[in-house]
């Protein structure tokens, strides 16, 4: 073991092509660069950061508020323009982690506003900030004097290739479910669009949210393996292809498609950029290359610094791991989709076709009661994702109370009638209508909430 952790430390620190991932910053940056354009053409900054009077936040963050005035169009224009600086590689350590802390407190200032690849950014921006991706074809590296070694420690390209990994892996384990192997919600999702050029009329036929469902589980879980051996990574990749671009023009996720693809390209030979393999086919060398898992040499130890280094990285890997396993340890471990308990940050995607109807009720302590207008705290975009998240109907519920206590006397209560279908069952009862929400406590990452009703309907 002790001999296997030296040799695999060694392999780590060889450096290898930086040619790749000068091409995935250069693809994330211009990705960033066009979603800040997105919510600037499309109004976006407004419409989820200024015009809400109420914000949902995240467990521990409560303290995370939008900047005032026009602060929020100036801090997306910030993040367009260190976006650019990520792609060329200008002042790159300094904007790659700039980008991460603007980007992840723009994330945090409001949960109804969760998406996968939103926390994606987040962690790829992260770990973008950690290797150095700037050695080849960039600014910095162009001005610099002496001129840099265009080689990169391996540590750097398989850290971003285990960060998209575990993606995907965990994707797929999340479709292990019986919902989605009895092609739901996808049967209710293609049945919506049978206007589809072509093929849109052979989506009301039976077998084709199957194809849908097991298709996509089969993808999750075999395109990282496909893409690391190297005679399936071609076919792997135009896979990758098709599926990515079918997702884009099926569903609106937004940069997710494309920044996928750009992280496929990592799992290419370091130094695919040059299309020195080509050349190689053209004129072979005349001495064969080998191959393998180089050997260190006798008294070559791993340094404090990169011990260190590799230990963090460990961890953090560890997190990565671990995170989207909690649900099987909270209590009651009951259906994620229709609770919400260890459904952020897991990497369940496309999973659910949740509606629900959400009404509050003030209780006064002589016992009347009042329901209240959501539409005066909540705009609609945020009741709608409101009402099918437990967590998120109870800070609504405290909310409603801290509005309220001025214009009434004695103790008040806050309770839900809550009304959800998950993935086209009937409608039944979400959170325990007799339960003051306004008193109930948030139990964060690994708690269970007793007045969350259990899912008893089965699937049509």
């Amino acid at each position: 073991m002790r001999q296997f952790v030296r040799e695999l430390g060694y392999r780590l620190f060889q450096p290898v092509d930086g040619a790749s991932l000068a091409v995935f910053r250069l693809l994330f940056g211009a990705i960033m660069v066009w979603e800040v354009y997105r919510h600037f053409s499309n109004d976006w900054i407004q419409r989820y950061w200024v015009e809400p009077s109420f914000h949902f936040t995240y467990h521990w963050f409560g303290w995370v508020e939008p900047l005032p005035g026009r602060g929020m169009e100036i801090l997306f224009a910030v993040l367009g323009g260190l976006a650019a600086c990520i792609a060329l590689g200008l002042f790159y350590r300094l904007a790659a982690a700039l980008f991460f802390v603007c980007f992840t407190y723009v994330f945090l200032l409001e949960q109804a506003r969760y998406l996968n690849h939103f926390y994606l950014v987040c962690l790829l921006s992260f770990l973008l900030a950690i290797v150095p991706a700037h050695r080849v074809w960039s600014l910095d590296a162009l001005f610099s004097k002496p001129r840099w070694p265009e080689a990169v420690p391996t540590w750097a390209l398989w850290l971003l290739r285990a960060q998209i990994g575990l993606v995907f892996f965990f994707a797929g384990v999340a479709k292990l479910n019986g919902d989605w192997l009895h092609g739901e919600p996808l049967r209710m999702w293609l049945a919506e669009r049978t206007d589809f050029p072509i093929v849109g009329p052979l989506f009301t036929e039976d077998w084709v949210p199957w194809l849908f469902s097991y298709g996509g589980l089969l993808f999750d879980l075999s395109v990282i393996p496909l893409l690391i051996w190297p005679r399936t990574r071609p076919l792997a990749f135009l896979a990758a292809v098709g599926f990515h671009m079918t997702n884009q023009q099926f569903f609106a996720i937004g940069i997710f498609p494309f920044l996928a693809l750009g992280t496929a390209l990592l799992f290419f030979p370091a130094d695919w950029p040059r299309f020195r393999w080509l050349r190689a086919r053209l004129r072979p060398p005349r001495q064969p290359v080998v191959a393998g898992w180089p050997t260190p040499p006798r008294g070559w130890r791993l340094r404090p610094v990169q011990g260190a280094l590799l230990g963090v990285l460990g961890v953090y890997l560890a997190v990565q791991v671990l995170v989207p396993l909690r649900h099987l340890v909270i209590p009651g471990k009951g259906n994620v989709s229709w609770t919400e308990e260890g459904h952020r940050f897991s990497w369940h995607m496309k999973l659910r076709d949740k509606d629900a109807d959400a009404r509050f009720q003030i209780v006064g302590a002589d016992g009347t009661r009042s329901f209240v207008d959501h539409a005066r705290f909540l705009t609609s975009w945020q009741y709608e994702e409101m009402s099918t998240r437990p967590d998120m109907i109870v800070q609504f519920a405290r909310h409603v109370k801290e509005e309220t206590k001025p214009l009434g006397t004695g103790d008040l209560e806050v309770h839900a009638l809550v009304g959800a279908s998950l993935n086209g069952r009937e409608k039944q009862t979400l959170i325990d209508p007799e339960v003051d929400l306004s008193e109930v406590e948030l139990q964060g990452l690994l708690g269970h909430a007793d007045w969350i009703v259990p899912l008893r309907t089965p699937l049509h």
